[in-house]
């Protein structure tokens, strides 16, 4: 007996939580789908490079409506008899930091491409468009300096960047569409979900890489320190080893480290976003662990998986982190990496996706950092 074919469409499917999805879905037998730009699978297909055989993409750009509508289209009608077409809208672009210097090409994929996404589903038959499901992500971003604290799905609100105010955009979009045309349409509101395959400009990567190369770093400089002990005739020799010292001066940069917050692993949260697919009706969740972290004290979690303590001295961007045994500077802070709008505190409650979803989360903050640090998927 032939099995109605469960299908799945990932816009994003070569990033971070593209990827686990992907492999989420494929072990529940899901036949997966992506539309990816010709940039990402040239240059950011190594989250994917051992599935590519077992998934369908297409080349295509949220921005463009009519290629959308098609290839959704094609994907429906060679699969005639499908059980559920899962549409997960997953593209974005996703840094904060970087939505200010682009704002407008932030505000076209992640604003206008859910609206295109969301236009090509209304014009389906409806035979097709009810065994549709529809899943947006969102972001705790969209909370910005928060009004109450938990943050949950009634906290209003008051975003502080373009990517979250195009987020927010699409969050609206979702529900007027759910509303006005009753679509199967889903809102993930996601606190930060971090991974090994973190894009490397991201924090938590940028700390993980930063760290696993001053280590490095500080092993050459010991190594360096014995052989300039070493009674050597030729002063030049000495000379040159100093010289290879000097030059090995990398610390890790980064800016506002007192914010605050909500991180889990991004494999729970994928699975979250499966599981508001397979509800009746359709609804809005937060995904979170409902505990908050620093950035000060994630760097400081880090280091001390190599047994290494860091101090702080000065204020502000005058500040520095060293490493207690040696005194080497391993921390700068650089007013480039503040935001223009900073957001300080975002701590969420899934206590809706618990109860209703049967949602809960695998990995600590502990495990998730030693499984970033222990992976060398990038």
């Amino acid at each position: 007996m032939t099995h109605a074919p469960k299908l799945a469409f990932i816009t994003g499917i070569t990033g971070q939580d593209g990827s686990y999805l992907s492999e989420l879905l494929l072990g529940k037998g899901y036949k997966v789908y992506g539309f990816v730009r010709r940039t990402s699978l040239l240059y950011n297909n190594k989250r994917i490079e051992h599935i590519r055989d077992k998934i369908h993409l297409e080349y295509g750009d949220l921005t463009d409506g009519a290629s959308l509508t098609n290839y959704i289209c094609r994907i429906a009608t060679q699969n005639e008899g499908f059980s559920v077409f899962e549409i997960y809208n997953l593209a974005a672009q996703s840094h904060v930091q970087i939505s200010f210097e682009i704002p407008e090409y932030t505000s076209l994929v992640d604003g206008i491409g859910t609206l295109k996404l969301l236009e090509a589903i209304r014009t389906f038959p409806e035979d097709i468009q009810r065994k549709i499901k529809f899943y947006q992500a969102g972001t705790s971003e969209m909370f910005g300096k928060v009004l109450e604290t938990p943050q949950c799905e009634t906290t209003p609100f008051n975003p502080q960047s373009p990517y979250a105010c195009a987020k927010v955009y699409s969050h609206f979009l979702v529900k007027n569409y759910r509303d006005g045309y009753g679509m199967f349409a889903c809102n993930g509101i996601l606190f930060n979900h971090e991974s090994p395959r973190r894009g490397a400009n991201f924090v938590t990567m940028k700390i993980v890489n930063g760290i696993k190369k001053l280590i490095e770093q500080e092993k050459k400089i010991d190594e360096l320190v014995i052989r300039d002990t070493v009674d050597i005739p030729d002063s030049s020799v000495k000379t040159n080893i100093k010289e290879e010292i000097d030059k090995l001066d990398f610390v890790l940069t980064l800016g506002n480290i007192d914010s605050q917050r909500d991180w889990g692993h991004a494999k729970d949260y994928v699975r979250g976003m499966w599981l508001m697919l397979q509800k009746d009706k359709p609804d809005d969740y937060v995904l979170a662990t409902g505990h908050t972290c620093s950035v000060r004290r994630f760097i400081e979690k880090c280091f001390y998986r190599y047994g290494k303590i860091i101090v702080w001295q000065g204020e502000g961007v005058d500040e520095i982190g060293l490493d207690k045994e040696t005194g080497r500077t391993m921390i700068n802070i650089s007013k480039k990496y503040f935001r223009p709008c900073e957001v300080d505190l975002l701590l969420g409650s899934a206590s809706k996706a618990e109860n209703e979803l049967g949602w809960k989360r695998h990995y600590s903050l502990d495990e998730l950092i030693e499984d970033m640090f222990e992976s060398d998927i990038m």
